[in-house]
């Protein structure tokens, strides 16, 4: 059980003065207000200020809550089919698909979320099972045995544990370890199938490495030290010297380098660099002459992700292109698009035979499915076949792709969910829905709860990519880096300027919401444009820039002071007082609800707490839901439904 985790039964609860008062194991108080039944509320959730869910909202909420994805995990060794990640009950698990539309069967049955792969070359059907305890992301590793269902742990059951790349032999594998001090992500090799046998390679201090590939005869690791999402370093290391060589970059650095992979035989690497320009190019780098061969120039978008056929040397890459995915195929060195659909590919790999390349596809008006590429036909094979909760797929709306223009003239890029009834007889109130990171970007990818808006609640959504957000370039990456922070903030007030333009959106009823940076910015703009919306949900946001970097687990504290600032800077902390939504909260006027999970270990609960007190100290209404079994986000069906339909009620009352 995680050391933040609430527990009910070694930790104290009271009851004083109508609060109901937890503690976690930390020995902090976790103060929730208490609240009247509600039998849609779990058990793990306590809420205040948050009325009963209505039945009618519940009912209607019900086919859109169980729409149903599947991800696509890997090939299964035996050449029977593959492995998905999808969710049946409470969390997601591994499932296994032996044929094209074959049923899925459930392969792990655990309470929290799933991940892992099969062991490669395994003639038992054995996995590697990664999993944490109640949000509180410190993964651990296990050997699955699929027959008996029975899992051994292979990590220490306490640091946080990433699996890395796993030898074709599927011997030993890479993990990413937090366990030497609790700070610093060291690497280690481990066997696939024996506990205790982790093995230090590289100790590291103060610098985060990972491992993006192992060459085929075992002796080198390809590695990244990552800075920032502008700055990386590419390297080897020699296992049998145990010697870090750096890898020669293509400009002078700062450049950022993505995907690094070894060709067959392991005397070349593919990688991705901003080295030549704006974007992420794909190269290949001989390693003995340390020249540099571009494969991309053409192709004005960043190369996302590179993967390499372990036989036959075939290249497959993906761009992100204003979000959506193009697939190529390297022939000759020469790029050839496959044709796919509008959606985002991810977790490509090919199939031990080398003949297809599998891979997930999420597009905006369908779930996310399982797919192969038949690579000699060009025939798309779809393996899954999700459930939409009995909605009619011909139903659900696309985005359009708009650009608004900002305070300084730039054009700023957002996705335009429009709903069937908005005209200008008929305006429609709009929520905007502004995402993480900051280093992300929205991407058209299907949600049931976007689509609820919209055919349900007549919202029109509106997802903007803010300066600062990734895939247009490295120049638009930095435009809010440090004291440029707020820049990004009068994007949302340009954005409201854009809506009040558009005849069919009504400028007089507007939400926001947000996750993690997202829910900070959500915040933000409540300080700054209170009396321009109505309402806003912060999701797991950062409330006080200060605070969140003091508090934020120690293996995160670095990197993200690489991208905000580093608040033992006094000049950069005065900066941060002064623009963190806790210390303006007397300019909200909006209604608020937050949600967090009391375990989230990247923005931790306080901010949270911090945010509610404040703004209901000012007298504003503020509904707060908090899960104590979660961590950054709510992971669980049934404490995510609920929070969706606190959601869908809050915004209810006040956009329409």
């Amino acid at each position: 059980m995680s050391m933040r985790r609430v527990v009910l039964g070694s930790c104290v609860m009271r009851r004083l003065m109508g609060l109901c008062l937890l503690y976690t194991a930390m020995g902090q108080p976790v103060c929730l207000g208490a609240e009247a039944a509600d039998p849609r509320r779990p058990p793990a959730i306590r809420s205040e200020h948050v009325p009963e869910v209505p039945e009618e909202l519940a009912e209607r909420l019900r086919q859109y809550q169980n729409t149903r994805a599947a991800s696509f995990a890997g090939w299964a060794p035996d050449g029977r089919g593959l492995l998905v990640q999808t969710r049946f009950g409470n969390a997601p698990q591994l499932h296994r698909v032996y044929v094209p539309g074959g049923r899925r069967e459930q392969l792990t049955f655990f309470d929290e979320p799933v991940g892992g792969q099969f062991i490669p070359q395994a003639e038992d059907g054995a996995l590697l099972v990664t999993m944490s305890r109640g949000g509180n992301e410190n993964d651990q590793i296990y050997l699955f045995q699929p027959l008996g269902g029975r899992a051994v742990l292979l990590t220490d059951g306490t640091s946080r544990n990433l699996l890395g790349p796993v030898r074709d032999d599927g011997t030993r594998m890479v993990v990413h370890s937090t366990q030497r001090n609790g700070r610093d992500t060291d690497l280690y090799i481990a066997d696939c199938r024996r506990p205790g046998s982790m093995e230090l390679v590289l100790e590291v201090n103060n610098e985060f490495w990972t491992c993006t590939d192992w060459s085929q005869d075992g002796r080198l690791l390809a590695l990244l030290r990552y800075v920032s999402i502008n700055e990386s370093y590419p390297a080897l290391l020699d296992l049998h010297t145990r010697q870090v060589q750096p890898l020669p970059l293509a400009a002078a650095a700062p450049v950022a380098v993505g995907s690094l992979v070894f060709t067959p035989d392991a005397n070349a690497v593919y990688l991705t660099t901003d080295a030549r320009g704006e974007f992420l190019e794909l190269a290949r780098l001989d390693l003995a002459s340390g020249q540099y061969s571009w494969l991309s120039a053409d192709i004005p978008w960043d190369v996302t992700d590179v993967q390499v056929d372990r036989h036959t040397g075939q290249v497959a890459f993906c761009t992100n292109e204003d979000g959506a995915s193009r697939l190529y195929l390297l022939e000759a060195d020469r790029p050839r698009a496959v044709e796919l659909p509008l959606g985002i590919v991810a977790g490509m790999e090919f199939s031990p035979d080398s003949r297809q390349l599998g891979f997930t596809l999420a597009r905006p008006d369908a779930p996310a499915e399982a797919y192969s590429l038949v690579l000699a036909s060009g025939e798309l094979v779809r393996w899954t076949y999700s459930e939409t909760g009995g909605l009619d797929p011909a139903t659900f709306v696309q985005p359009e792709r708009i650009q608004f223009s900002s305070f300084d003239g730039r054009q700023i890029p957002a996705y335009y969910y429009r709903p069937p009834q908005a005209s200008p007889d008929r305006p429609v109130p709009v929520l905007i829905d502004i995402h993480g990171g900051p280093e992300s970007q929205y991407r058209p990818t299907f949600s049931g709860m976007t689509q609820y808006y919209l055919h349900e609640l007549g919202l029109a959504v509106i997802f903007p990519n803010v300066r600062g957000s990734a895939g247009y370039g490295k120049s638009y990456l930095k435009l809010d880096n440090g004291m440029l922070r707020e820049d990004s903030v009068r994007d949302i007030g340009a954005l409201l300027d854009w809506i009040a333009q558009q005849a069919e959106l009504d400028a007089r009823r507007v939400g926001v919401i947000g996750g993690s940076y997202g829910g900070y910015m959500v915040l933000a703009s409540l300080t700054h444009f209170g009396e321009r919306i109505r309402a806003g949900v912060d999701i797991v946001g950062i409330a006080n820039f200060v605070s969140f970097l003091e508090r934020t687990s120690p293996y995160r504290q670095d990197l993200r002071r690489a991208e905000y600032g580093d608040e033992r800077d006094p000049q950069m902390r005065a900066f941060f007082e002064q623009i963190s939504p806790v210390n303006r909260a007397d300019r909200i006027r909006s209604a608020l609800l937050v949600a967090h999970g009391v375990n989230d270990p990247r923005v931790p609960f306080s901010e949270a707490q911090q945010i509610a007190e404040v703004v209901r100290a000012q007298g504003r209404p503020v509904w707060t839901v908090y899960a104590e079994n979660e961590g950054h986000g709510f992971a669980k069906k049934d404490n995510r439904d609920y929070l969706t339909a606190v959601i869908a009620m809050f915004l209810r009352q006040h956009l329409q």
